[in-house]
């Protein structure tokens, strides 16, 4: 569709400025209608048929960052973000249906802001009692996501809940939202999204890496360690056999090197596996 130059209206005329506004209403459906119509013939190219998710975290991380970047005006940025979060999912969903697991166990109203937020309505929503069931209703699913809060230590499970994110083929951490952090977010519960290995594993964004590990303890000197790798413990679960760690650290520090900054300063520390990566997160 072309967009053509008008003479701008009376400012005294509201049925003119209103006449503007059902055009410019018109030309962004058509807009949408045209965007659906592509999919339509990338559904045809694609054939999608894989096993894993349809979602592109670093695509998507690359489309918000620059809505963030251009946005101007007296439109709120939430409400900017919140419509293009619903188009991306929603054409997500088109191209390949799914649903969003959610772990309820501190609360439904945060998990199901979040949910709605970025994935919309049409998605559908489907709440579970905690960590484990999330993942692993994701874990039997073609293509589903999994969101639950940061934070959570894994308390009162047979084992932590990134634990159950180790080995070949397991469901993965592919995004933290929200992705644009600013002071009252309308769904600004922090949230890790899982998913099954995706089908093009360069759809990945990996700013920031997530690893599994065990050790017999975390002294503060570790905690230090990792700091000078500019990495930084998501959470946490005690054991009497030890503690079980989610570390994050920046894309470009690979295992090798987090495992020998673990090891100068604590014996023991095994790098069970990666667990999933994510972008940096926008700030505004």
């Amino acid at each position: 569709m072309r967009f053509t130059t008008r003479p701008a209206p009376s400012l005294d005329n509201l049925a003119e400025l209103r006449a503007e506004i059902d055009r410019i209403d018109a030309e962004m459906h058509a807009l949408l209608i045209q965007r659906g119509a592509i999919i339509d013939r990338l559904i045809a190219v694609k054939r999608t048929q894989g096993s894993g998710s349809a979602f592109r975290p670093g695509r998507e991380a690359s489309m918000m960052r620059r809505i963030a970047e251009r946005h101007r005006g007296l439109l709120p940025l939430d409400t900017v973000e919140g419509i293009w979060r619903v188009i991306i999912a929603t054409f997500t969903w088109v191209q390949a249906p799914f649903s969003v697991h959610a772990d309820i166990s501190a609360g439904d109203a945060g998990m199901r802001d979040s949910a709605r937020f970025h994935f919309g309505f049409t998605v559908p929503y489907r709440p579970h009692p905690n960590c484990a069931a999330v993942i692993e209703a994701v874990a039997g699913s073609r293509g589903d996501l999994g969101i639950f809060r940061l934070g959570k230590d894994g308390a009162g499970a047979p084992r932590p809940w990134w634990e159950s994110l180790v080995g070949e083929g397991r469901p993965k951490v592919i995004a933290r939202l929200p992705f644009i952090e600013r002071p009252a977010h309308p769904a600004g519960t922090p949230v890790f999204v899982v998913a099954n290995p995706l089908d093009d594993p360069a759809a990945a964004q990996r700013d920031w890496v997530l690893y599994a590990v065990r050790a017999p303890g975390f002294a503060p000197e570790s905690e230090r360690a990792l700091h000078d790798l500019y990495g930084e413990v998501v959470a946490r679960s005690e054991a009497a056999e030890g503690v079980s760690l989610l570390l994050a650290v920046p894309g470009g520090v690979g295992p090798r090197q987090l495992g020998e900054a673990l090891a100068r300063v604590e014996a023991g520390a095994t790098i069970l596996d990666e667990v999933g990566s994510h972008a940096a997160r926008f700030r505004v």
